[in-house]
Parts: C-alpha cells; sequence; structure tokens
C-alpha cells in the first residue's frame, strides 16, 4: 500500500471521532508548548545576560572594599575602608591588566536652574570609558589633570542629562549644583541601559574620585577599583595575581581572611544564570510529563481503536494485507496525531512566549532548531507509544478478528 493511500486511511479513521482525537493531542500540546516556551525564555534569557555583560566593558573585573571584624563583629561587605589609591597603582602594573580605575560612590541631588534629580555619583578615574566601552554622546570625559586637582566638574548619564535639562539638549558647558558645590558639566554619556540585576546605568554621574573624596565625602580611601584584563582568556590569571598582590599591600598573613573581593562580570552574572537554569529544568519537567501523559494519552487511545476496529483489520488482512501494513496503519495514526498535537503545541508555546516578552518584559527568542527539536519529541512519542497498539494489531489472527463482535 502506498503511503499516500496509508495517510488518507489514518486521517479518515481520525476523523470519525473528532473529540476524541482532540482530546489524545491535548497532552501533546501542552508538552510541545512547554518545550518551545523552555527554550524560548531559556535562549533569550541567556542571550540578554552575554549582551550586558559585552554592554558592561570589555574583559571587566571588579574589585571591592570587603568585610572586616571589629570585637569579634563581622561589619559586612564594602565596609573595609582599607582600599587605597595605591591598591590601584599596584594593581595597574600587574602582567595582563589593561587598564585599571579607582571608585568611589556616593548618592547625591544635584539641581539645575529649578529643577533637581536624586541619582549615584560615580567618582571614577580617566580610564573608565576604556575599560567599559563607554563613548560620550557630547563633550568629553575629564582628564588626568582634572583627577590630579580635584576638579569640581561632571560627566551626566542621559537620565540624568534628559530630567534637568530636556531630551536632546547638549548641556554642555551648564554649571549644576551638587551639594552646594557648583560643578561644570563638561560631557554626556551615551545610553547604556540597565545591568544584568536592573540596574539603570544612564541615571548617573562622573566626576574625578579625587573631587568626591575630598569635596563630597570627606575621606581618602576608595570603594572600588575597576579593570580591565588583556584579553577574557587573561581573566582568571589577572584574578588570581590581583588578589595575591593586595594581599601583599594590605599585608595580611596567610590565612587570614581577603578584606576585599574580586569578581568577573562572569561570576556576577552566575546568579541570574542560575535562576534561568532553575526556570528552564521546571519547563523541561513540566514538558516531560506533559509528553509522558500524551504518550500514554495516544497509546491508550490507540488501543481502544484496534479493538474498535478488530473486524476492518482482519478484512484487510483477509484481502491480503500483511502485518507489517496493518502495523505501519496504525503507527502512522499515532504519528499524525502527535504531529498536530506538535503543531497546535508549537503555536501555543510561540504564544506563551511572546506574552512572557510582552507583558512580563523578559526575553524570548525562539530558534530554528527548537521547531524541528518539538516536532522530533512530538514524532518520537507517538512512534514510542503507538508501537504497542500497532503491533498488537499486526498481530490479530485474520479468522479471529472476522469472527470479532
Amino acid at each position: 500500500m502506498s503511503l499516500f493511500m496509508t495517510l488518507r486511511i489514518a486521517v479518515k479513521a481520525l476523523n470519525r471521532n473528532k473529540m476524541r482525537t482532540s482530546l489524545t493531542m491535548l497532552g501533546m500540546i501542552i508538552g510541545v508548548g512547554a518545550v518551545i516556551a523552555m527554550v524560548a525564555l531559556g535562549t533569550g534569557a541567556q542571550s540578554s545576560i552575554e549582551e550586558q555583560i559585552k554592554s558592561a566593558g570589555t574583559n571587566m573585573i571588579m574589585i571591592n572594599a570587603g568585610n572586616f571584624t571589629q570585637g569579634g563583629v563581622h561589619m559586612g561587605q564594602g565596609a573595609s575602608t582599607r582600599l587605597t589609591e595605591a591598591d590601584a597603582r599596584a594593581v595597574t602594573q600587574i602582567p595582563g591588566v589593561q587598564y585599571a580605575a579607582a571608585g568611589v560612590s556616593t548618592r547625591a541631588q544635584i539641581v539645575a536652574g529649578n529643577q533637581n534629580w536624586s541619582t549615584r555619583a560615580e567618582g571614577t578615574d580617566v580610564t573608565l570609558p576604556l575599560i567599559r566601552a563607554w563613548p560620550t554622546k557630547y563633550g568629553a570625559f575629564f582628564t588626568p589633570q582634572d583627577v590630579s586637582s580635584s576638579a569640581k566638574v561632571c560627566v551626566l548619564g542621559t537620565v540624568v542629562s534628559d530630567t534637568l535639562f530636556g531630551e536632546n539638549v547638549d548641556p554642555t558647558g551648564q554649571i549644576v549644583r551638587i551639594s552646594n558645590i557648583p560643578f561644570k558639566v563638561i560631557g554626556v554619556m551615551a545610553s547604556k541601559g540597565q545591568t544584568s540585576y536592573g540596574q539603570d546605568q544612564d541615571d548617573t554621574l562622573f566626576m574625578p574620585y579625587t573631587t568626591v573624596q575630598k569635596k563630597l565625602r570627606g575621606i581618602t580611601y576608595i570603594n572600588n577599583i575597576t579593570v580591565s584584563a588583556l584579553n577574557a582568556d587573561a581573566i582568571p590569571a589577572v584574578m588570581d595575581a590581583i588578589t595575591a598582590e593586595l594581599r601583599v599591600q594590605h599585608k595580611l598573613i596567610p590565612g587570614e581572611p581577603d578584606d576585599f573581593m574580586v569578581r568577573s562580570l562572569e561570576e556576577m552574572a552566575s546568579v541570574r544564570t542560575e535562576s534561568t537554569r532553575t526556570m528552564t529544568m521546571l519547563l523541561a519537567a513540566i514538558a516531560g510529563v506533559s509528553l509522558l501523559v500524551g504518550g500514554i494519552g495516544i497509546m491508550n487511545i490507540m488501543l481502544v481503536s484496534v479493538t474498535e476496529r478488530t473486524r476492518e483489520i482482519g478484512l484487510r488482512m483477509a484481502v491480503g494485507a500483511r502485518g507489517r501494513d496493518v502495523l505501519f496503519q496504525f503507527l502512522v495514526e499515532a504519528v499524525l496525531i502527535s504531529l498536530f498535537g506538535g503543531l497546535v503545541g508549537l503555536g501555543v508555546g510561540y504564544g506563551v512566549s511572546e506574552g512572557v516578552r510582552r507583558f512580563l518584559e523578559w526575553p524570548s527568542v525562539v530558534p530554528p532548531q527548537a521547531i524541528g527539536m518539538a516536532f522530533g519529541f512530538a514524532a518520537a512519542t507517538g512512534i514510542f507509544f503507538g508501537f504497542y497498539p500497532a503491533r498488537k494489531a499486526a498481530q490479530l489472527d485474520p479468522i479471529e478478528a472476522l469472527r470479532y463482535e
């Protein structure tokens, strides 16, 4: 019997009980839909994390002030005041380090005319735009002379600039007040967007770290050092070298805990990656259970179909159909149910992923291979769970089948 004829018979057989066929496909629809949603959301989240890492800077390593203990009390991460300019200079000399920028941060209320805005004031060095691959939209970044002289200059993020001066307005040369101190705006950074933790990088302003130390906070230490390695492969070795160098700088004895933290962007993104992996595994479990339930439903319905069509099977075998023809016929019916369910499930999965993207703003990408994978799962489920009923039909005795009432 030709494949075309086999398909026609299979479609007619499935059309006899449309409601039963639709309900049988339901498990497959849910399973394939979950597979598509799982792949789309997982791939989208991974792509988003990779893009955020790339946009944050080139081969970045963050050194932050760590914990210190006073009277047996752990003061917590970021509490140490032992990170200094000397540490930043020492880090710059480490082989494999391309750039290093000392950093001091604080909150500040910035006032321009009758407008004001509360934002983060990031004190940094002239190398930060090179480390973070972050150009200016207007004006320029500050110079080494501004850092050495603790100049009262600042570079605004786009959110701060748009709030104080209006959108698409170049505020270069304007005077703003921070803590009642006048600062000259010398530039505006290009828009950078949010970090992987939801922090808006454009809602900030930059100034020389020495200016923040002396004029805004009155301190001599720094909060962090931003480092750029020569290449991505060098990051682990550079991190180890930084740790060793800072332990020497801080005179820490062997066994004494670090009073600083050295982290790469990949490590910072690991928390979100783990969350994504957990969600993906949850969806995979849902997909697996749904496919299993759908497969059992297909097996159940095909067994019922074999019983209902026993006389038909006997008649076909009596007029010359071979056992393998009957086996193939019922396998085709099982696979058709799976593939139709997979097609509908594909639409459901795409709809779910698109809905999550629009309403929850979670990135989703449906890769082309996911479609093939979904249909492959559907076909494999149909063959696996349809084989036993098909084999049972093929092994029927024609005489006994014709006598079946």
